[in-house]
């Protein structure tokens, strides 16, 4: 096979500001969770942050594409689809996925627009807020899909993000349809609770019957079954996916094989950005499963991939930081 992984979502470039929680309250944000919003306030609210904090970090992101971007540092091969515009963030996005290793079908012929922006405010409790424009992002359609590449794939990543436009929420279920065409693994991540909580519909659209394996947090896994507990949710998930990852913050995570369930370990750090860990979680254990390692090692492995994540700020680790990590599938 050409590629361990295919993935499909959002094609953002991250800005990173560190702010306080006074910030939110005058700007009217929700904290926690991800919000669109529309040209004129990216520019309103850019221009706010850069002149009260200044940028801390800009990066090619958006859920699925730190996923693939942590497989690839980790050894994977990956394609990754997605849509940036022909201005100069868009060129930016393209030449910081392909630096990292990731195939995509992005060339130097792009639809002009504007290249969707992720303004992304930690605040000192480590938490992210993200205020979102999609702009051409948005368009996302089939023609952006390769499916010989699907077909050349072990696992294919679908983002929950894309469930919040009709064009994206189609190629995602495209995407689904391809996979099963060839006989190709399906893996889907909530992303956010708020996917979960206000597009409900447009996720159990993608999903479909079911998925072959699930990644979400604890409250997106009670959120998604309409449960109250984990415990039921645990259960509820079963007729979703034939296998699943729950993240459950402090407390490392859960894994399910299909037969056995797993407690995935913490590693207790200080966290200083929570922005990427559920991406970055997703990243090592997909890399686990398709290097033949069992739900276990790759749980161990992720767990301490997102754990070194949250205690540096930006979604993302370096490419050397990797190595060291990788040390924990033999042990």
């Amino acid at each position: 096979m050409a590629y361990h992984i295919y993935g499909i979502g959002n094609a953002l470039v991250d800005k990173e500001f560190e702010v306080d929680d006074a910030f939110f309250e005058k700007a009217g944000i929700e904290k926690g969770l991800m919000t669109l919003i529309d040209e004129d306030k990216l520019h309103q609210l850019l221009g706010t942050l850069t002149a009260e904090y200044g940028l801390k970090k800009r990066a090619s992101g958006g859920s699925a594409a730190n996923t693939i971007i942590a497989a690839t540092y980790f050894g994977a091969k990956t394609y990754y689809s997605c849509n940036v515009a022909s201005d100069e963030p868009g060129e930016f996005y393209m030449n910081d996925i392909q630096t990292a290793g990731v195939d995509t079908n992005l060339g130097f012929e792009r639809d002009e627009g504007t290249t969707g922006r992720c303004l992304v405010m930690v605040t000192p409790d480590a938490e992210r807020t993200m205020n979102t424009f999609l702009g051409i992002t948005a368009d996302l359609n089939d023609s952006h899909i390769n499916e010989e590449a699907i077909a050349q794939s072990q696992y294919v990543y679908i983002e929950g993000y894309l469930v919040t436009g009709d064009d994206s929420r189609a190629a995602a279920c495209k995407v689904r349809d391809l996979a099963r065409k060839h006989g190709v693994k399906v893996a889907f991540t909530c992303s956010d609770p708020a996917m979960v909580q206000y597009f409900r519909d447009g996720v159990l659209e993608v999903m479909g019957e079911k998925v072959d394996l699930l990644f979400c947090n604890q409250q997106e896994a009670m959120l998604l079954t309409e449960t109250d507990t984990l415990e039921t949710a645990i259960e509820a998930l079963k007729a979703k996916a034939d296998t699943f990852a729950i993240t459950t913050g402090a407390d490392g995570a859960l894994a399910w094989d299909g037969q056995a369930l797993h407690q995935i370990a913490p590693n207790p750090v200080k966290a200083i950005d929570t922005n990427g860990a559920g991406d970055m979680f997703a990243g090592a254990f997909l890399y686990g499963l398709t290097h033949g390692y069992d739900y276990a090692t790759s749980g161990r492995l992720a767990s301490a991939a997102s754990s070194r994540v949250v205690s540096q700020f930006g979604p993302r680790l370096e490419t050397n930081q990797h190595l060291d990590l990788k040390a924990l599938l033999e042990g």
